[in-house]
């Protein structure tokens, strides 16, 4: 509801000035500020203006609309002239007009509140402006709105003269506002600028400290790196010397002697433990340990470290336990990572238990998703406060066993690490004087393994045929699957796909299978693995087992248990004739002929000590031995002798061991030489990659002893000694 005050009719030019006085005066009566009513009055004025310019006649009437709080001050300008054209494009701020037509309707209505135009060509225009009451006025009842209108009719109008100078007024005033704002916006933007020269200082200083904790990064890097040649090699060579000493290689030892070595080597294993710990912090740090799911069960990793930390119980007060796994489900993660903390769990609570038991259990959480592997022990056990502070890196807490005792302080913040990386993590409860439960809970499938473990299976049953002999063949490649099948098809054989480990123990759980075919490339699978467990176990190690892959590598798959080998792609009267001899086992007794002339072994290595170690341990094999101390004298060599056998160091002055592969590999008198790897170098997974492909080997000198040598030259030269009795592998094939 709107009540009307005053109207103003828009007849003459001084009636535009009328209406502009009007619009001031009835603002200030309401209570709006000096701005607002300058802005009200500028408004009225330019509509006004419009409306007489253009119509020649019109009207400025002024309501007030509502009762209660917040009132609204109403202005309705009407004209009957021709109305407005463009009426969009000019409320839209894209209409020009020499004349100025628009300006003023557009500047109307930034001024007020609201504002409506209604305008149709031939019938007028009508405008209406609103402007909130201030909150501070109240509201105007019928009789003060009465008493004003009173007050406002008998104001005289100002003339033109006097509006004029109101209007001067007005823009001073607004001139020294404005004027005082620029200098307030002048102090702002130098205190803007004040405070992005800060932020840009501060930003340079954090540029330069990232880039020094980025050299100090690469720094500890590069230390680390260089570290890994410059200890293991060291640490290697006594190790390797001091087995000698221990085995009474070159005559005994008093027992004086023999204590002295035994400190030697223990403080030498405790440095590369040290230096070990630190490579894989580094590593993990740096983004470079990849997680390598594969499918295994926990039963199985008990029980081989059950066998691998048994000699570590020196008391027979100490019993370690492992609770039976047999309900529990096959994992698919990494199963060396989750060794390696269990390892480590077991390890502390053997050092820090001198009475009791040590127990490792493994379970599942409610929603069978993840699996806890607890190691308690009745030990001497953590205080609150400081079963956060193990997790640190180099903590080592003060304890009389801790003083007897010494370790490296890294054992711990790795398995954290490590537990990270397999999506899980490693907690701690333990109380003073009773003991300590460490514990890793981790994902059963980790993720990298989901979308291969949503793979449907090959078959999902097998249907055996009681006229023929199955045989299991695990390849992941469909095509290759397909040819064992069609080459078997008119054979004895049948054979039973899988394109995978997860398959191939589904079905040996349905059939024991007469043989089987195995690709040691299986994609994110560890066949290797796989296959030294198979030969491992006392119910499928009878199972004859060929490999058929693309690479050339049978010593380490003879070494394995391997029965048969053949490289990729092989014929099928060839796959047959091998599964016909395996099966039928026609060669059991066949023994291979020896070579008329030793084996001639050649060592290139640039530490002195390790070829004499090498020389040792080849002592009791009958062979030739030749060496070297530089990969260009050990090339020269090769050429005049033309080894049987080459055993090989990687990181040599000159020119390396890298080098020394490839000269091999152009040479035509040398080219399919075997090679032997004997590195103390912890290899990366690419490296490691590419000596598989070209090598026959790769021992670690730490490892290196008589046995590991025999065991190698076995495999790589298998004439040279009398074949297992339980299985007979293939000659080498000579260049």
């Amino acid at each position: 509801m709107s009540r009307s005050i005053i109207n103003v009719a828009l007849k003459y030019e001084d009636d535009v000035v009328a209406a502009r006085q009007r619009a001031r005066q009835i603002a200030g009566l309401f209570g709006f500020d000096a701005q607002d009513q300058t802005r009200i009055a500028t408004a009225v004025s330019e509509i006004a203006r419009n409306a007489f310019r253009y119509a020649k006649n019109g009207m400025v009437e002024f309501l007030v609309e509502g009762q209660t709080s917040p009132q609204v001050l109403l202005i309705r300008v009407t004209d009957s002239g021709p109305g407005i054209p463009d009426l969009k494009r000019i409320l839209e701020g894209r209409y020009e007009s020499h004349t100025g037509m628009g300006l003023g309707i557009i500047g109307a209505k930034r001024l007020m509140d609201q504002c409506e135009i209604d305008s149709e060509q031939g019938k007028g225009t009508t405008v209406i402006l609103k402007k909130v009451f201030p909150s501070r006025a109240r509201p105007l009842g019928a009789t003060e709105l009465s008493s004003l209108v009173d007050n406002l009719i008998k104001t005289p109008a100002q003339n033109a003269q006097e509006e004029l100078r109101q209007q001067n007024h007005e823009l001073l005033r607004t001139l020294d506002e404005l004027r005082l704002r620029q200098n307030e916006l002048v102090r702002m933007n130098q205190e803007l600028e004040d405070t992005n020269r800060g932020v840009v200082a501060l930003y340079a200083e954090l540029d330069e400290k990232a880039d020094h904790l980025r050299r100090a990064d690469h720094m500890k890097t590069r230390f680390l790196s260089n570290m890994s040649h410059e200890f293991r090699t060291p640490l290697s060579s006594i190790l390797a010397l001091s087995a000698l000493l221990l085995d009474r290689s070159d005559g005994e030892l008093t027992p004086e002697q023999d204590k002295q070595v035994r400190f030697v080597r223990k403080a030498a294993e405790s440095l590369l433990e040290l230096v070990n710990d630190l490579l894989d912090l580094a590593k993990i740090e740096a983004g470079k340990v990849e997680v390598r799911p594969v499918e295994f069960e926990i039963k199985t990793m008990f029980s081989a470290l059950r066998g691998m930390l048994k000699p570590l119980l020196t008391s027979s007060s100490v019993n370690l336990l492992f609770e039976e796994a047999d309900d529990l489900p096959t994992l698919c993660t990494d199963e060396g990572k989750v060794s390696q903390i269990l390892r480590n769990f077991i390890s502390n609570a053997l050092k820090f238990t001198e009475r009791g038991e040590i127990r490792v259990t493994a379970s599942l959480d409610a929603d069978r998703r993840d699996m806890t592997i607890a190691v308690s022990d009745t030990g001497i056990g953590i205080k609150p406060e400081d079963q956060t502070r193990i997790f640190d890196e180099f903590t080592q807490l003060d304890s009389p066993i801790q003083r007897r005792v010494k370790g490296t302080g890294l054992g711990l913040p790795l398995c954290r690490k490590l537990a990270l990386l397999l999506g899980g993590q490693v907690s701690v409860e333990s109380q003073v004087g009773f003991g300590s439960v460490f514990r890793l809970t981790f994902p059963l499938y980790h993720e990298k393994a989901i979308d291969k473990l949503l793979k449907p299976t090959v078959a999902e049953d097998f249907q055996l045929d009681p006229a023929r002999v199955p045989v299991l063949i695990v390849e992941d490649d469909p095509e290759t699957r397909l040819l064992y099948e069609k080459f078997l098809r008119d054979t004895m054989y049948q054979a039973m796909l899988s394109g995978g480990l997860r398959e191939a123990r589904r079905l040996l759980q349905q059939v024991r299978p007469a043989a089987i075919i195995l690709d040691l490339l299986l994609s994110g699978e560890d066949s290797r693995q796989w296959l030294a467990h198979m030969k491992a176990d006392e119910t499928t190690r009878d199972i004859p087992i060929l490999i058929v892959t693309t690479v050339e590598d049978r010593g380490k798959a003879f070494m394995l248990g391997a029965d048969a080998y053949q490289v990729k792609p092989i014929e099928p009267a060839a796959l047959v004739a091998e599964l016909d001899r395996l099966v039928q086992q026609s060669l059991a007794g066949e023994d291979v002929s020896a070579q008329a002339a030793l084996p001639s072994v050649m060592i290139i290595d640039d530490e002195a000590s390790f070829r004499y170690i090498l020389k040792k341990c080849l002592a009791g094999i009958p062979c030739t031995v030749s060496e070297a101390g530089d990969g260009m004298e050990g090339i020269r060599i090769c050429r005049d002798i033309q080894p049987d056998v080459i055993f090989l160091d990687l990181n040599m002055p000159g020119r390396s061991g890298w080098q020394f592969l490839q000269d091999l590999a152009a040479s035509e008198k040398l080219e399919g030489t075997p090679v032997v790897i004997v590195t103390s170098q912890a290899l990366s997974a690419e490296a490691r990659a590419v000596l598989e492909q070209s090598t026959r080997g790769i021992v670690m000198k730490n490892d290196l002893s008589e046995d590991t040598i025999r065991r190698v030259m076995g495999e790589v030269i298998p004439h040279t000694f009398e074949p297992n009795s339980d299985r007979q592998a293939l000659p080498l094939k000579q260049p």
